[in-house]
């Protein structure tokens, strides 16, 4: 069944709860909200798991005749499978980790339409309802564990990455694993699932039956990045500002493997709120790690953050290199620091409240050629602000290489355009220059065609 496509039923799996009338029909609906399509696009990215494509576009074309359709019966409800791929079954049964997930795709796009952005609780433009819209989200995903120590490393890194790199962020993993740390990531592959394998032998070593795997994914990077079957915790966030939000607020200290603008774009979203001076005296362990062969990667990703953003961003981390042991060991410190400023603060241990995060940082970026063109990529501004506009360009950039909507924008008006200082666009320029050089676009890094164009 590794090859074609299968038409099948699946009983829910997980955490779904019964739903009511109202939504099944919502969900059947294919004309009105949208939310048929949007619920079809992620069940068709969980179900495609371990194809080896970052090509969204190419995906959805690939599966056209792909649908998915709510079944009521006597006790719930299953779910009517036509053309699905047929890599996500084993001898005509669907693998029990990706039925998990595509019920956890079902649960939250749900919830984020009915009970977040159309329910008249939130007004999502106002910083406060964001920041409890994403607390709301991850709660009803059981994302959260009460009365339990600080312990979750998020990692981020790159989806295309050697296997020199993938193999060192299973070393950094393992290393986590063996000190009861558990992993977060966005659930995808190469340098997100590194870690997580690497994790799941240190807790078998240290017997941890309870190990987690936290993916956080949002609708427009879930198909070029399936979820990993490692992942035992998945939860959809509505767009890519919330998913960065859910990092920083439900993990307790990230390490930051090679990668490219998915990277680039994470690391100046997490700088640019640390920045601010609300959070200076914030301890969150923030390490820079790679294999030896990467020390020239984050020599020149360490340069590009102290041109722009000054040596205030670079003294927020540590660069670790070639060293498993040493990153796992400084997470462990950093988090019995986190654990002393919580209970101090009286912040909760599980939900980072403290944290002041800007709307600039919360509100959705559409990557349009007319946006990104409007970008204030300019000394003359406040340096979290300027993190804010950095982190938009880097957004934009991963949108036209692998997003559907980015893809076809850049098929119909050509690359993106950026304007700046010279001393901002000269250092993006060798930076972004490094990271087609290194294959770090995308999957098929040699063809690469840069889906942006910088004038200074």
């Amino acid at each position: 069944m590794a090859n074609g496509t299968v038409n099948t039923r699946v009983t829910p799996a997980g955490t779904l709860e019964l739903l009511s009338q109202l939504e099944v029909e919502k969900l059947r609906d294919t004309s009105a909200t949208g939310l048929h399509d949007l619920f079809r696009r992620c069940s068709l990215a969980v179900l495609n798991c371990g194809v080896h494509t970052d090509d969204a576009a190419q995906v959805m074309a690939q599966y056209r005749d792909f649908d998915i359709e709510i079944i009521k019966v006597e006790r719930g409800i299953k779910l009517q499978l036509t053309n699905a791929p047929g890599i996500a079954f084993v001898d005509g049964e669907m693998i029990t980790g990706i039925r998990e997930h595509l019920f956890s795709v079902l649960r939250d796009v749900l919830y984020a339409y009915h009970d977040i952005q159309y329910s008249g609780r939130f007004d999502m433009a106002n910083a406060t309802d964001i920041t409890n819209a994403v607390f709301h989200l991850l709660r009803n995903a059981r994302i959260f564990k009460a009365r339990t120590d600080p312990d979750i490393a998020v990692c981020w890194g790159g989806h295309s990455i050697d296997r020199t790199e993938y193999l060192y962020t299973k070393e950094v993993g393992y290393e986590l694993g063996l000190r009861g740390l558990n992993v977060c990531t966005g659930c995808g592959p190469g340098a997100m699932k590194g870690p997580m394998k690497g994790a799941t032998i240190g807790h078998a070593k240290q017997r941890i039956s309870g190990g987690r795997y936290i993916g956080i994914s949002e609708p427009g990077i879930i198909a070029a990045e399936s979820p990993n079957p490692i992942v035992n915790d998945l939860v959809i966030m509505p767009d890519i500002e919330k998913r960065l939000e859910a990092f920083v607020r439900a993990g307790h200290g990230i390490i930051v493997f090679p990668g490219g603008a998915g990277t680039a774009e994470e690391i100046l979203y997490l700088l640019g709120i640390l920045l601010h001076p609300d959070n200076r005296d914030m301890p969150l362990p923030l390490v820079f790690t790679g294999p030896r062969k990467a020390k020239k990667y984050f020599e020149k990703l360490d340069r590009f953050i102290g041109t722009t953003l000054g040596d205030d961003a670079r003294d927020l981390y540590r660069i670790i290199i070639d060293d498993a042991p040493k990153v796992a060991k400084y997470m462990k410190d950093g988090f019995a620091r986190v654990k002393e400023f919580r209970r101090d603060t009286g912040d909760a241990y599980y939900f980072n409240w403290h944290m002041t995060i800007q709307e600039d940082f919360q509100r959705p970026f559409h990557p349009t050629h007319e946006n990104m063109a409007s970008l204030n990529l300019h000394k003359d501004q406040e340096v979290h602000d300027l993190a804010a506009n950095l982190r938009r360009a880097f957004s934009g950039i991963v949108a036209g290489n692998v997003k559907e909507f980015g893809l076809n924008l850049i098929a119909e008006h050509g690359p993106y355009e950026l304007k700046g200082d010279v001393a901002i666009m000269d250092p993006l320029d060798d930076l972004l220059q490094s990271f087609v050089a290194e294959n770090r676009m995308k999957l098929a890094g040699s063809d690469y065609e840069p889906c942006y164009r910088l004038v200074s």
